[in-house]
């Protein structure tokens, strides 16, 4: 782990009229690392990942990409700089095929005039690497890569966009519970993707109930409590049952837990 943090957050504070859903939360991703975020239903961790990626703008606080203060005012701002989002409700367009919500917002267009001029989109080309992106990920059981999201069973669904998400993101890529829809043969898929992403130098943030999970592909573990965030373990040095006391609050971390 390299001593500057990659993507950092500083007071990060989130009102929702008198609901308080980020607290002056700090958070920290630093190079490489595949950093798990866990808190209890209501803890503001889905708020906190909204907040990096440019889903809903904070009231306070700072946000930092490479060292330099960024305020992301769309998910499409966070994209283009390099943050990928896989969204627990998968953000993906029923209605559109498999291929085109792989490449929404990034529709490949026809070379020469038709393309410039007209904006046809080159299909076959974009059916070609979605089929490439799915197949290495290992969730290829779709047949035909031009039919409707909406045909897809939900395991299904959360491999596109974890495909996607992987295929596209530059800097970081945050993952809000990857594994929840699938089942147990696709889940190793997905956690294997995320340890290959990792060897590529791509950090990831991985946001899960899941705590077998949480605990084998981690090498740190955010806890996120009452809208902030309480400490930073390392799962090699305590237990799933440490971390579910720590997020409930049944057991106060100590101090030597909390990172910087």
């Amino acid at each position: 782990m390299q001593s500057e943090p990659l993507l950092t957050a500083r007071g990060l504070v989130k009102r929702y009229g008198r609901v308080t859903a980020l607290d002056a939360a700090d958070f920290d991703l630093y190079p490489g690392e595949i950093l798990a975020v866990i808190g209890d239903n209501g803890a503001g961790k889905s708020s906190l990942i909204k907040a990096i990626s440019g889903a809903i703008t904070p009231d306070e606080g700072e946000i930092r990409l490479d060292g330099k203060p960024v305020a992301f005012r769309s998910p499409m701002e966070a994209r283009d700089a390099g943050i990928e989002t896989v969204y627990q409700n998968l953000a993906l367009s029923p209605a559109l095929s498999i291929a085109d919500n792989m490449f929404l917002g990034r529709e490949i267009r026809r070379p020469g005039p038709l393309g410039k001029w007209l904006r046809m989109l080159d299909r076959p080309a974009m059916e070609k690497r979605a089929r490439a992106m799915l197949s290495e990920l290992g969730l290829m059981t779709i047949q035909n890569i031009g039919q409707a999201v909406e045909t897809l069973s939900g395991g299904q669904r959360q491999g596109v966009a974890v495909a996607r998400a992987a295929a596209f993101g530059s800097k970081v890529v945050i993952m809000d519970e990857p594994t929840a829809a699938l089942g147990v043969k696709e889940s190793r898929r997905v956690l294997e993707l995320i340890l290959d992403v990792k060897k590529r130098g791509l950090p990831i943030v991985l946001i899960s109930h899941n705590m077998p999970h949480v605990f084998e592909v981690a090498d740190r573990i955010h806890i996120h409590r009452l809208g902030r965030r309480l400490t930073v373990i390392d799962p090699r040095q305590y237990t799933m049952s440490d971390a579910v006391a720590f997020m409930t609050g049944a057991k106060r971390p100590p101090e030597t837990a909390v990172a910087a």
